[in-house]
């Protein structure tokens, strides 16, 4: 964790609310959760067929999905520049937060 981050943000539970407003976009958000679901679509191939190159692929997935909704739909820099651990960790929360409803994508 970043000095940064720390300063900032106490705690996840206190940087997700800014994730979230950082992911105000309807279409930002259904591009994060393509590029997600891709990275676990990738991770479960590489582990399955033992083809470890595969797993070069998921930052590539995972962040282009992503980085394109932020500079093309949301119009804001990824948080991930700032806040690399605690965005990461708030990908995988949003992602499950739509899955469950909570987040409408």
């Amino acid at each position: 964790m970043s000095t940064q981050t720390a300063e900032r943000f106490a705690s996840f539970s206190e940087f997700y609310p800014f994730y979230l407003a950082e992911h105000s976009n309807r279409t930002c958000r259904r591009l994060h959760f393509i590029g997600s679901l891709l990275v676990l679509g990738i991770l479960g191939y590489a582990l399955a067929s033992q083809q470890w190159r595969w797993l070069l692929a998921m930052p590539l997935a995972g962040y282009g999905f992503a980085w394109v909704g932020h500079f093309l739909f949301e119009k804001n820099r990824p948080a991930t520049f700032k806040y690399p651990l605690y965005s990461f960790m708030g990908d995988w929360v949003m992602l499950r937060d739509m899955l469950i409803g909570r987040i409408r994508f």
